[in-house]
């Protein structure tokens, strides 16, 4: 019988703005982007992560009054929806039916919009709802977390957890928009914003010695975050993995090697063994620290560049072990992240600060012995401590004697 082999290109384009009070009614951001539909007026649904909105008070009015100025251009169809933030959006399928219902009761069809306004893990899940709703929703994610503005809300992934698994339910589709707004950095605890500079270290090390050597400079103020240093930081982060994307040749991750997840195989499972307890960016700095340690004792890795590797993490202020490391199988982890690639196992590996490998074959035994070797440093790093409290003690009291 004959064949027909069909093929087509699709083309894909979408902004990442860079801007501060997206909602400030005279900011012309959102209008301008919802103006690239070519609608005179468009229908949108907000769904807003419940942690924006207990640190963000006064959002909602904030969007209400936008909504008000730009009514012409744009129609709210309902409230804003929140959604728990966190990994537990994620976990359960709650939000993301109740994203659909609303998706269904209100109209929204595939022209209208989803505008997520949350971190990481909120825009995975209602990018999900919005991707299979009418087979696509257009949607505009708002990212309020570093780990969001300079790496999950840039991409073209979308996912919720199942089954045990992290992101086993998922699709690729590419944003409307993206909208990264600085001031909602403020609203940030220190473990947050500290936790979105794992991602930054990650693409340095895989793509860019001179990203990777700036941040180094600037650890003590990236420790301190300093705004600008931050902002420039979440920039570059994002500018890369958007190039990675645009030039890998594997947008939607078809083949088995992800060199973006550096680090990741580890990570993923000790965010599950951790019971959510590390967070993404914190589990991360740990796997990158496992798969640079890794990459040292193969050879493949020089004694200095390890070095400053573990340096950046640390100053930066990330510890670089948890007792799930402990409990984390290496050969079912390594498993259950071939599975999920599909096809040949395929780690990054470092051979030197802005390149890396790909390893099909990992030696077991050489990387539990890697994560005793983080559990011992840390040991000593917390002796070592202890040893400087007492001495800064001891000179304090004899500081005190008459």
């Amino acid at each position: 019988m004959p064949t027909i082999q069909q093929n087509f290109t699709v083309s894909y384009s979408y902004p990442v703005i860079f801007t501060r009070e997206v909602f400030d009614p005279d900011n012309p951001d959102l209008a301008e982007t919802l103006r690239l539909s070519g609608r005179s007026r468009n229908r949108a649904l907000v769904v807003i992560d419940s942690e924006v909105l207990r640190t963000t008070p006064d959002l909602l009015q904030k969007i209400s009054r936008y909504g008000e100025r730009h009514a012409s251009l744009l129609e709210f169809v309902v409230q804003p929806f929140s959604v728990r933030g966190g990994e537990t959006c994620k976990h359960e399928p709650f939000e993301v039916e109740q994203i659909q219902a609303l998706v269904e009761r209100y109209k929204i069809c595939r022209h209208s919009f989803i505008i997520a306004i949350g971190g990481g893990a909120v825009l995975d899940a209602a990018g999900y709802a919005a991707a299979t709703s009418h087979r696509g929703v257009r949607l505009i994610r708002l990212p309020t977390t570093v780990l969001s503005q300079n790496d999950a809300g840039v991409g073209v992934k979308n996912g919720v957890n199942a089954f045990g698994r992290k992101n086993f339910l998922g699709t690729f589709a590419p944003p409307f928009a993206v909208i990264n707004d600085s001031a909602f950095l403020a609203t940030l605890t220190e473990r947050d914003l500290r936790a979105g500079i794992a991602e930054a270290i990650k693409v340095a090390l895989i793509r860019d010695r001179h990203f990777f050597d700036s941040m180094y400079a600037a650890r003590a103020e990236l420790a301190r975050f300093a705004p600008r240093v931050m902002e420039s930081m979440i920039f570059r982060c994002a500018e890369m993995h958007l190039e990675h994307i645009a030039t890998g040749g594997d947008p939607f991750e078809c083949g088995s090697s992800r060199p973006l997840d550096f680090g990741h195989w580890s990570a993923h499972k000790l965010e599950e063994l951790s019971a959510g307890e590390l967070k993404h960016g914190e589990a991360v700095a740990i796997g990158i620290a496992l798969d640079s340690m890794y990459s040292y004792q193969t050879g493949l890795l020089g004694d200095l560049d390890l070095r400053r590797i573990l340096t950046l993490l640390d100053d930066v202020g990330f510890t670089l072990y948890h007792p799930a490391l402990s409990w984390l199988d290496v050969t079912r982890a390594l498993a259950d992240f071939q599975e999920h690639l599909g096809g040949e196992l395929s780690i990054p590996l470092l051979t030197a600060i802005g390149m890396k490998t790909e390893a099909h074959v990992i030696d077991v035994a050489l990387m539990q012995r890697c994560v005793s070797k983080l559990s011992e440093r840390e040991e000593r790093k917390k002796t070592m401590n202890g040893m400087n409290t007492v001495t800064v003690g001891t000179c304090e009291r004899k500081q005190n004697m008459p």
